[in-house]
This record gives structure tokens, C-alpha cells and sequence, in this order.
């Protein structure tokens, strides 16, 4: 059902869906506030200060006003805004520090905005999902809540926020689940639960909780990098012609690392046509770089066994591909651990390392381009010195000596008569490049380190989206996709939809019959306990004390009943506290008023009596 207006369309599950003609409007109604608000240039520090003297409470209550109708859909527009004006920062070099002030000013309204939205309706305003018209191309932006703009964007204050991290921790311990409708709609609802009923807990779509996914997919990822150890230390001798078959351990890498390959690129497709590319990051590079060495060994490997004649060259060189492999299998093994060790005191430490691991390695990248384009022109006029006497050496040698060179281990006596240029070489990687490296390092840690705590939500809040975003009604690890991409895929267009569900309800019941239960058991069992150990342990503390009012007002009980906490109310008590949300400037600036007040009503009464 849609209005005739095209301002609002009602869908199946009740959630208004704003258009994307009335969402560019109300986008360009807050960038005009947002101009208007901030005309000059003003420091990040004085906007997200808690007690920022641009940003108040009056400021913040006019942009809820600004919506109209559309408050739930405020959110989205501020980080949208936020989103439009990083693009004007980076058209535009010299209006760059006025513009990302304004989209950092966007970020912090967009989180005081959802603090006042009740817990009952976060849900609702994080994971709506609205259009946007570009202003480019005036085409329709792909689908995207408040909640997947704030992530793609990498807003650490928006994303730190309470509330935020509210529904993120709802999300993954599956609390909040995710439901997908035909037209790719997403919304979130509660996890209806059964007290102590772990068979209604017994629940195949209980797999695709963000928790149970991530702690069952370390458990198969433990068994792959036993698979893949295994095949990398069997003996060259195998590759004989009387045993040029593929050991068992190659086989059951090749086919684990198949369904990896297989799940990783449609995820790619699935979020590139849903989503957005800035859904990936440097992770994404490591696994897909991981996908293809494997996929490589895999096909030099066939390749060898169709041609006995020449078995053992391709053997040895699928070897040295998988080898490969192992510096990025493990990288992608600590960046799998970081959630699971979310239970422990540790956890932000470990999580801000891997941040600043990546952060570093993106940062190096303006390096290695550099080093590359110096590179060519060393090695061409290093080679040409060499052929200037009618006679060349092998091409390698001049790419050697500069790597040793580059590695702090130059080969000067083997240089002849490009010496000179060797030593210009050295000095411009030594002493040049590699500082720049050290610096680009030293920046991205600093840059992780102050934030470290903003910097980890934020990245945990990616990755327990990551889990679910790319919609998918029957979750399948690997390698276990290839037994639905086998066997269950194929009665899709077959079966009913009733039928297609059975089918999936029985194959799952199958294969993840132990996860399943242990998911169960956990959630009937040690989350409903009463071992207060557990519970302190795996819980967090509770909040909301300060608005109890049998806490603010405690009443004495027992042999201290004639005695009172409470001779002087609670109200009473907190009404010499300052306003926290106040700036010194506000204060300042009130205290104006009131005295301004005082005075005005003063000389109304000496002009009354004269």
C-alpha cells in the first residue's frame, strides 16, 4: 500500500519505509541547518565535546523539530549528511577542515538524537532501511539503515554510542533477529524466548546468530588450518609417477578451501549489489588474496596430474603456491579470534592490536606505491648501464641486488659501473622511504590509540554485521555449503515453499544437530541460571540504578527502622549539581540571562514607583 503523495509506503511489517525523493529532501533541509550552524571552520574537539558550545540541547532539540514526521528517519539523514559532506571535504582541498567539521557535527547530533529515542523504538530506527537519491546521477542509492551508513562510514562516534552498541550486542547474541523479505526488506525483531524450554530453543535459524556463527566457524576454520599443516609438510617424493595421486589431506584442503572461496564471493556479489563497497575492508583483501593462492595450487595441481609427463614440475610449483598461503591463513586466523575472546577482560586490547594491524598495513599502501614507481626507474636505468656495453646480465640479478639493497643488505661489489646510482638507491629507500614508512606507522597507531575504545565498537559493530547482512534464510557454513549447494539447492525450484523449508529444517537437524543443542542448552540453561558466577562473568552490569526510586529514596528495614537514609530527598539533593550538558560558555552566558532578568525587573519597579 502506498500513499499517493510517494512520501511514505506501508509495508507488510509495519514499518514506514520513507521514499527516496522525501529522504534527499529532508537530507538537504539538515545540510542547509548544518551550514548555516557551522558557516566557518570549527575543531573536532569543540564539536563532540559533550559539553560543546555549538552543539547544545536547544541546537539538538531544533534538528528533532526539522524532521517533521520523519523523526524515526532523522538518523539516517544526519549520517547521509555526514556522508555528502566527506565527498564536498575531498572535491574540495580547501574547504576540507570546514566540511569534515560539519560532518562530524552531523555524526555527534545523529548520536544525541537516537539517546532520546526509547529503547522500544531503537531497533526500529537503527535497522530501517531508506533510499537516497545521489547528487551526481540523481539515481537511487542502493538500500542501507542507519545502523550499515554508520559502519560503511566508519563513524566511531556515532557507533560508541549506548544505544548503538545496544542493539549491536541485541544482534549478537541473537536477541534481535534479522528477517528478510522478497523485496531484500531487512528488519530486526525480537527473539521470542520460552522459559526452560530447550527444545523450543532447538532452532535451525538460531545458526545464523551472530555469536553461534562466529564461534562455529573458528571451530572449522581450527580443523582447516590442521588440514592445510598436513598438506604442506607431505614430502615432494609423492609427486613420483608410482604415487602421483593427491595425498587425502590435499583433498580435503582443496575442498574446504572450495566452499570458503565459494562463500566469500558471493558475499562479495551479494553486498556489492545490495550494499556498497565500502562494506569491505582490509580483511576482505586478506581472505579473497587467500582464495585465490589456493584456488592457483588447485589448478596447477590438476594441471600436473593430466600431464604425467611433466607431473613433478607442476607438483613442485603448486607447492610453492600453497606455501604462500600460510603467512595470509594465519593472518585471517587472528582476525577470526578477536570475537571469540569477547568474553574475556582482555578482549579490547587484542582487538585494538588487529585494528592498528590493518590501519598500518592500509596506511603503508601510499609506501609500496611509491616504492614501486622508484623501483622501475631504478631498475631501467641500472639495466641500461649494464647493456650500454653491447653486453647484458640477467634480469634478475638487477631486481635482486635492489631488493637486498631495500632490505638492508646491499650487494655494492657486483654493482660495476652503475655503482653510483646503486648509492643513490640506498639512500633513497634507507633513509628516505622507509622513514616515511616508520612515520605513515607511527600516525595510524596514533590515530587507533587515542580512540582505542571507539575504534573496537566500531569494528565489532562491522563484524557482527557482516555476519548477517548479506540476507540468507538457511545458513550454511563452510564447507557445509557445498552440501546445500549439491544436494539441497536444486529442489528450490522444485519443491513449495513449505516443502524447501522441511527439506532445510531436516538437512540442518543432520548436520549441526550438536551445535544446535549446545546453542540451546546455553541459551535454557547457563543464561537462565542462577549461578551468579556465570552470570557476572559473561553478563554486563546492569544500569538505569539512578532513576530507581527505591535506590534514590532508600526505606530502613529491620533494627535500623527507626533510623533514616532519606531525611533529605533525593530531589532535593541533586539540585545544587551542575548541568553537565551545559558548556562553561552556557553557563556563563545563563547566569547573563538570569542577572539581565533581575536587573529588567528591578527598574520596572523603581520606574513603578516614581
Amino acid at each position: 500500500m502506498s500513499e499517493t503523495g510517494g512520501s511514505v509506503s506501508q509495508v507488510s511489517n509495519g514499518t514506514k519505509l520513507t521514499s527516496a525523493n522525501t529522504m534527499t529532501k529532508l537530507v538537504k533541509r539538515i545540510r542547509a541547518m548544518t551550514l548555516k550552524l557551522l558557516p566557518v571552520q570549527v575543531s573536532v574537539e569543540d564539536l563532540s565535546s559533550p559539553t560543546s558550545r555549538y552543539i547544545t540541547p536547544r541546537v539538538v532539540e531544533a534538528y528533532r523539530e526539522a524532521a517533521g514526521d520523519f523523526l524515526e528517519a532523522l538518523p539516517y539523514a544526519l549520517i547521509r549528511a555526514r556522508q555528502t559532506f566527506m565527498t564536498d571535504a575531498y572535491y574540495d582541498a580547501s574547504d576540507y577542515d570546514e566540511n569534515y567539521g560539519r560532518a562530524i557535527a552531523c555524526e555527534v547530533l545523529a548520536r544525541k538524537i537516537i539517546h532520546k529515542f526509547g529503547s522500544d523504538r531503537l531497533a526500529s530506527v537503527m535497522s530501517t532501511r531508506y533510499r537516497y537519491r545521489k547528487r551526481d546521477s540523481k539515481e537511487e542509492s542502493s538500500m542501507a539503515s542507519a545502523l550499515e551508513l554508520a559502519i560503511d562510514q566508519h563513524c566511531t562516534i556515532f557507533l560508541s554510542s549506548n544505544e548503538a552498541q545496544q542493539v549491536v550486542d541485541l544482534l549478537w547474541k541473537g536477541q534481535l533477529v534479522q528477517e528478510t523479505t522478497e523485496n531484500n526488506e531487512i528488519s530486526y525483531k525480537p527473539y521470542s524466548e520460552v522459559e526452560h524450554s530447550i527444545w523450543r530453543h532447538f532452532d535451525i535459524h538460531r545458526l545464523a546468530v551472530p555469536r553461534y556463527q562466529n564461534v562455529f566457524r573458528i571451530v572449522i576454520w581450527a580443523f582447516y588450518l590442521f588440514v592445510y599443516s598436513q598438506a604442506v609438510r607431505q614430502p615432494l617424493e609423492r609427486a613420483l609417477p608410482r604415487e602421483s595421486d593427491m595425498d587425502p589431506w590435499e583433498i580435503v584442503l582443496y575442498i574446504m578451501a572450495l566452499s570458503f572461496s565459494l562463500e566469500e564471493f558471493h558475499k562479495i556479489y551479494t553486498t556489492i549489489k545490495l550494499f556498497t563497497w565500502r562494506a569491505f575492508g582490509f580483511w576482505t583483501v586478506i581472505s579473497m588474496i587467500t582464495d585465490v593462492l589456493l584456488i592457483s595450487a588447485f589448478v596447477l595441481r590438476m594441471i600436473g596430474l593430466q600431464t604425467p609427463s611433466d607431473s613433478h614440475n607442476y607438483h613442485l610449483i603448486s607447492f610453492q603456491v600453497l606455501s604462500f598461503v600460510s603467512p595470509f591463513i594465519w593472518m585471517s586466523t587472528f582476525e577470526r579470534l578477536v570475537e571469540l575472546i569477547t568474553v574475556f577482560d582482555g578482549y579490547k586490547y587484542v582487538g585494538t592490536m588487529q585494528i592498528c594491524v590493518g590501519s598500518m598495513l592500509k596506511e603503508s599502501t601510499l609506501f609500496f606505491a611509491l616504492l614501486f614507481l622508484m623501483a622501475i626507474g631504478f631498475a631501467q636505468g641500472l639495466y641500461a648501464i649494464d647493456a650500454a656495453d653491447g653486453e647484458t646480465g640477467h634480469e634478475m640479478t638487477v631486481v635482486n641486488a635492489l631488493v637486498q639493497a631495500l632490505l638492508q643488505a646491499p650487494d655494492f661489489e657486483n654493482m660495476g659501473v652503475g655503482l653510483g646510482l646503486y648509492y643513490l638507491w640506498n639512500v633513497a629507500t634507507t633513509v628516505i622511504l622507509l622513514n616515511i614508512l616508520v612515520s605513515l606507522f607511527s600516525s595510524a597507531y596514533q590515530d587507533v590509540i587515542e580512540d582505542a575504545e571507539a575504534e573496537f565498537l566500531t569494528f565489532f559493530a562491522g563484524k557482527t554485521i557482516a555476519l548477517i547482512r548479506a540476507p540468507d534464510s538457511y545458513v550454511y557454513p563452510p564447507p557445509f555449503s557445498l552440501i546445500e549447494l549439491i544436494l539441497v539447492t536444486p529442489f528450490e525450484f522444485i519443491l513449495s515453499e513449505k516443502g524447501y523449508d522441511k527439506l532445510n529444517r531436516y538437512v540442518m537437524t543432520v548436520i549441526f544437530g550438536i551445535p544446535l543443542l549446545l546453542a540451546a542448552f546455553w541459551e535454557t540453561v547457563i543464561e537462565k541460571s542462577n549461578n551468579n558466577f556465570i552470570k557476572n562473568w559473561f553478563a554486563p552490569t546492569e544500569e538505569g540504578e539512578e532513576n530507581n526510586p527505591s535506590v534514590q529514596d532508600p526505606t530502613m528495614e529491620g533494627e535500623h527502622s527507626t533510623l533514616t537514609i532519606s531525611k533529605t530527598p533525593f530531589a532535593e539533593l541533586v539540585k545544587v549539581f551542575p548541568d553537565a550538558n551545559l558548556s562553561a560558555e552556557d553557563v556563563i552566558l545563563h547566569e547573563i540571562r538570569s542577572l539581565k532578568e533581575k536587573i529588567e525587573e528591578l527598574s520596572q519597579r523603581l520606574d513603578a514607583k516614581q
